[in-house]
């Protein structure tokens, strides 16, 4: 207990820069905030899966939030609906994420190697470089909230492979997978070799039971794939109509990294380009140590761990490095990625479980020394970091209202449209062709509902992008998409436009899931049930519980 209080205590640190007025000014934070805003507007109209941001692209709305990982949106609309502003309700989420992943990291590496190699550990997964680069310079909130995943879902395989019917353990695992799907899918592709190598590592030296254990453990890592399938589901199959493939074409071919950088790179605020890339000196002091392990020590069980650990650190490197580029031409899903350094995530990852290796091997009464001795490294080698470049001070209303920007690239913009409007339209709707008049009724992010009083046939603008979901009705009567609502007119690019008749009708233009949409949605809710099913079965299958039963 004494160790988690000052475990905690520890990972405040570098949290207390967030206690300055504002939002920290990193790459994407104001964006994410803006983006949160209107996540919890449509949350506040009654979409449990927001997809669309009324607000955003100077107030032509966008899709963002289809593809935009919704875990710490809705974390932050929580602490929102709470009280605290938008602004709080980010910062929040980086810090509660920050601990909540040093403690996942502490209950695994725990459970697996004691309590001093726990505490060496999760120190080291919270104060990696990268940590403090998501957190303070690129504001990547949905990188920063993955953190905290792939410890979870290794203490859950960890679990299932002691007790193959600890419901627990089945649990853990399929809501940390699914925790990490919605928390960011590249980076869920990225752990996902990881989490299948720990997987056939516990088949082959911590399980009994292997074929029970191969079953349950990855029927839990499928359940975690279909509890978030609302989500990446549309994200990957809807995505071909967005400017994804088409803006981020080639663009990690800019973004590698030169070797000497992941040992000795400046910290700094700059671009992708610019900030630093190290792996850090303590990370690179128990790569080292554990070489020294793998050859010191007999056991076959710790000399797997300890390859495999070393073999995907130096490939993920290797794969940040231009060496590597005919790699990312060939497996085009590697360019998703879109930045080559964002593989930095596994070797932090990584390093941290060596580091609670290498302190199991360790001598008890040589423990306690090298314990200080590491976090005493570990704070001198960061403490420059813990700190952004400057504050945004801007109350809600900032983010809440029209917002002239959606992401830096524009790759999420629909295919029809331009990448970024540049200017906010006059009016919400407008009368382009014939004689009219237009009178609002209601508009919320995902429909619109006004009258048009026509003397002629009159065609009008809704100054809203088209996306799949979009309908327009007039008077009752669903407008064909082909002929009827128009959205590739080239004066108006991407904007829905339509034609009313002479005389007044009521138009209603709305936002609504489409059939595949519906369909994921589904797989969701058969995913929750499947895992209610489950967990009962292995409980009941329990010894204990079967005795319980039999009395």
């Amino acid at each position: 207990m004494k160790k988690l209080v000052i475990l905690l205590f520890i990972s405040l640190f570098p949290l207390l820069d967030l206690l300055h007025p504002g939002l920290p000014k990193g790459h994407d934070t104001p964006d994410h905030v803006a983006r949160i805003a209107n996540f919890y507007q449509s949350l506040s109209e009654g979409n449990i899966i927001p997809r669309w941001a009324g607000n955003l692209n100077w107030g032509y709305g966008h899709p963002i939030l289809m593809f935009l990982y919704p875990l710490p949106s809705y974390i932050a609309s929580l602490f929102h609906a709470v009280g605290f502003s938008f602004v709080d309700s980010t910062k929040l989420v980086f810090a509660v994420s920050y601990i909540a992943s040093i403690l996942a990291m502490f209950v695994f590496a725990k459970s697996a190697w004691g309590l001093w190699p726990g505490f060496v550990a999760a120190v080291l997964y919270g104060f990696a470089p990268y940590r403090f680069v998501d957190l303070y310079v690129r504001g990547a909130i949905g990188e920063h909230v993955a953190f905290i995943f792939p410890p979870l879902i290794f203490y859950g395989l960890f679990t299932m492979a002691k007790n193959y019917r600890s419901s627990a353990g089945g649990v853990i695992t399929a809501l940390s997978m699914a925790g990490l799907l919605l928390s960011h899918n590249a980076v869920a592709l990225m752990m996902l070799p990881l989490i299948l190598l720990y997987s056939a590592y516990l088949v082959f030296f911590e399980v009994k039971d292997r074929f029970r254990f191969l079953v349950l453990g990855a029927w839990c890592l499928v359940l975690g794939f279909l509890l978030s399938a609302f989500f990446w589901l549309p994200a990957f199959f809807e995505g071909k109509y967005t400017l994804r493939d088409i803006v981020t074409k080639g663009d990690f071919t800019a973004r590698f990294v030169p070797w000497q950088w992941f040992f000795v790179s400046p910290w700094n605020y700059g671009g992708g380009n610019e900030f630093t890339k190290a792996v850090g000196l303590p990370q690179w002091l128990v790569a080292g140590s554990a070489i020294i392990v793998f050859i010191r020590i007999k056991s076959r069980r710790v000399k797997w761990f300890i390859g495999g650990s070393l073999v995907s650190i130096i490939l993920s490197l290797w794969l940040m490095t231009d060496s590597a580029g005919f790699v990312w031409d060939k497996v085009t899903i590697l360019q998703k990625f879109q930045f080559p350094w964002r593989f930095l995530t596994v070797p932090v990852l990584l390093c941290s479980l060596l580091g609670g290796l290498v302190v199991s091997h360790i001598s008890k009464k040589f423990i306690v020394p090298v314990v200080i001795g590491c976090v005493g490294l570990i704070f001198l080698s960061t403490s420059g970091m813990w700190s952004a470049k400057e504050y945004l001070v801007r109350n809600d209303d900032f983010y809440r209202g029209i917002y002239e920007g959606t992401t830096d690239t524009g790759e999420s913009s629909p295919i029809w449209s331009v990448r970024f409007m540049e200017n906010r339209p006059k009016t919400t709707y407008e009368v382009i062709e014939g004689e009219a008049t237009i009178v609002p009724v209601g508009r919320n992010s995902t429909r619109h509902e006004f009258t048009v009083s026509a003397k002629t046939n009159a065609r009008v603008v809704d100054n809203t992008l088209y996306f799949p979901g979009w309908t327009v009705a007039v008077d009752g009567r669903s407008l064909d998409l082909v002929d009827e609502l128009i959205f590739q007119d080239p004066n108006y690019r991407g904007l829905m436009t339509f034609r009313v008749p002479p005389g007044t009708s009521r138009v209603v233009v709305s936002f609504g899931n489409t059939k595949l949409r519906k369909f994921a949605n589904l797989i969701s809710i058969v995913g929750l049930m499947s895992l209610i099913v489950t967990s009962y079965m292995v409980l009941m299958s329990s010894p204990r519980t079967r005795g319980s039963r039999v009395k």
